[in-house]
C-alpha cells in the first residue's frame, strides 16, 4: 500500500486504471488490457451511473417509495451476534466487546441506522460498500466506487475474474479529488441481488422494473391531467365553417377560462349557436383505471419482493384477510428478509472478527428474536411455548440434564444433551435399593 499512495501522490499521474498497482502478499497486482469487463476498454467493473435517477424515481414514485420503506423498516430491526457453530451446525448465541463497532457504527449511529443505510444504497444502486477506519463504518457512496478486478490464470489461460480490490473517488470520477485504493479484505460489499453482466457488481431490483415505474408515473400523470381538466371527459367543440379565425381564438380562449381546471368542474355548459359538443375518450370508469394502475403496482412489489398486502397496495386489499396477511407476512419474511440478513451478517464479517480465539467455530449472525414484525400472534406463541415446555419435560425424564436441555432446546441443537446416566422415571441409580415397604415381624412373631 505505500508504494501504491507514493504512485498516486506525485511519482506519476494517474491516466487509467493501470496506474494503480497493488502490493499484496510480495505480489504486485496489475490490469492488463485484456480484462472483460461491463464496459469495453475499461479495467474495472464500473458501477452504474444510475443511482441519482433511481434516487430521484424513489422520491417521486409512491409505489416504489412503499416498498423500500417496508423493507427498511423490518431490515433495520435486528442486531448482530455471534454464534458457535458446534460441529458445522449453528449453536449458541452470545456477544463481545468486538460487537459495538456495529452497535455504534458512529457516532450517534445504531445498528438500525447502518442496517437502513445498506438497504437504501442496495436498492438504489444494488450495491452498499463500508470500510472501517479508526473504529468507525465509514459508508462509500456507491456510484463513486469502481471494482478493480484481475484475470485468473489457470492451465496457461485466463479463466474468470479475481477480486483485486475497490477504488474510491469522491465525488466521483474527475472530480478533483484523489481516488482512495482500498484492499479487498478493507471493504465489506453489501450485493444481495448479483448482477448477471458483471463477476462482482450487484443490481437493483429496480432495474427490472423501469418500465412498471414509467408506466405508474404516467397513470399518475393522467390523474392529475384530468383533474386539471375540470375532472370530465375531453369535448370536441365544433363551430360553424363560417367563424373567422379570431372569433374562433377568442371562443377557445373564453372556454378555457370559464370551464378548464379543477375549480371549474360542475360548472354548466353554455354554447352559442353554431357550436356542437362530442364528448370524446372515457372516464376513469371506463378506463376501468384502478385495475390497469393496480397490475403495475403488483409487478413492482413482486420485484421488491414485498406481497402487496403487506405494503397496503389495492390490489393485495381487495383479498385482505387475516390468515392472507399472515402467509403473506411468512413469505415476506423467509423469502427476501432473512436471506437479506443472512448476506448482511456475511458482508459485515469482513470488517468485523472476535478479538479472543473461541473453543470453536463462530460465525457473525443476526438475532432476530426481539424483530416485532416476526412475532407470532399470541396463539401460536402459546401452542410454540406449550411444545418446547414438552420437550424440556420429556428430555429431562429421560435422564438428560435440566442445563443441558434447556441449552439444547434454546439453541435447537440437541448435540449439546448431556445425559446423567439415570434412566428411571424418579432418576434413580440403579443399584440404590427402594426402601422396604413390607411390616417387620415381631420377635414374638
Amino acid at each position: 500500500m505505500a508504494n501504491l499512495w507514493r504512485q498516486i501522490r506525485g511519482e506519476r499521474a494517474i491516466t487509467s486504471v493501470n496506474d494503480f498497482a497493488m502490493q499484496f502478499n510480495g505480489n504486485t497486482y496489475t490490469f492488463p488490457e485484456s480484462v472483460q469487463t461491463t464496459m469495453p476498454g475499461e479495467k474495472v467493473e464500473r458501477a452504474p451511473a444510475d443511482f441519482v435517477g433511481f434516487a430521484n424515481l424513489a422520491r417521486t414514485n409512491g409505489v416504489v417509495d412503499a416498498c423500500m420503506s417496508v423493507r427498511q423498516s423490518v431490515f433495520s430491526a435486528t442486531r448482530f451476534q455471534w454464534q458457535r457453530l458446534n460441529n458445522g451446525s449453528p449453536s449458541t448465541m452470545f456477544g463481545t466487546p468486538d460487537l459495538a463497532v456495529l452497535e455504534r457504527p458512529w457516532p450517534g449511529g445504531t445498528t438500525q441506522d447502518l442496517l437502513a443505510r445498506m438497504i437504501q444504497d442496495a436498492d438504489l444502486c444494488g450495491n452498499s460498500y463500508w470500510t472501517l477506519s479508526d473504529g468507525e463504518l465509514i459508508r462509500l457512496r456507491p456510484d463513486w466506487v469502481d471494482i478493480v478486478v484481475e484475470p485468473r490464470f489457470v492451465n496457461g489461460g485466463i479463466v474468470g475474474y479475481k477480486l483485486a480490490g475497490y477504488i474510491y473517488s469522491e465525488g466521483g470520477r474527475g472530480g478533483g479529488i484523489d481516488p482512495v485504493p482500498l484492499l479487498a479484505h478493507e471493504v465489506a460489499h453489501f450485493a444481495p441481488k448479483p448482477d448477471p453482466l458483471a463477476t462482482f457488481r450487484g443490481m437493483s431490483w429496480l432495474t427490472p422494473t423501469i418500465r412498471e415505474t414509467q408506466n405508474d408515473n404516467l397513470m399518475s400523470g393522467h390523474k392529475r391531467r384530468y383533474l386539471e381538466n375540470a375532472a370530465t371527459p375531453n369535448m370536441v367543440v365544433s363551430l360553424a365553417r363560417e367563424v373567422s379565425p379570431e372569433a374562433f381564438e377568442k371562443f377557445v380562449s373564453r372556454m378555457d377560462s370559464s370551464h378548464k381546471g379543477t375549480e371549474n368542474a360542475g360548472k354548466t355548459l353554455y354554447i352559442g349557436g353554431g357550436a356542437d359538443v362530442t364528448v370524446v375518450g372515457s372516464d376513469f370508469k371506463g378506463l376501468d383505471f384502478s385495475e390497469v394502475q393496480g397490475a403495475g403496482e403488483t409487478r413492482i412489489a413482486a420485484a421488491a419482493g414485498v406481497p402487496p398486502i403487506i405494503v397496503g397496495l389495492s390490489e393485495g386489499l381487495k383479498a385482505a384477510t387475516y390468515s392472507n396477511y399472515g402467509q403473506a407476512r411468512r413469505r415476506f419474511a423467509d423469502g427476501t428478509i432473512h436471506p437479506l440478513w443472512q448476506n448482511a451478517a456475511g458482508t459485515l464479517e469482513t470488517l468485523v472478527r472476535p478479538s479472543v480465539a473461541q473453543p470453536s467455530g463462530v460465525r457473525l449472525w443476526y438475532d432476530s428474536r426481539n424483530v416485532p414484525f416476526l412475532r407470532e400472534d399470541q396463539r401460536e406463541a402459546s401452542e410454540i411455548l406449550q411444545n418446547r415446555a414438552s420437550a424440556i419435560r420429556q428430555l429431562t425424564d429421560a435422564g438428560f440434564t435440566a442445563d443441558s436441555v434447556v441449552l439444547a432446546i434454546e439453541s435447537d441443537d440437541l448435540s449439546l444433551l448431556q445425559h446423567s446416566g439415570l434412566f428411571s422415571v424418579q432418576l434413580l441409580p440403579p443399584d440404590k435399593l427402594q426402601p422396604s415397604t413390607e411390616p417387620e415381624d415381631s420377635p414374638d412373631g
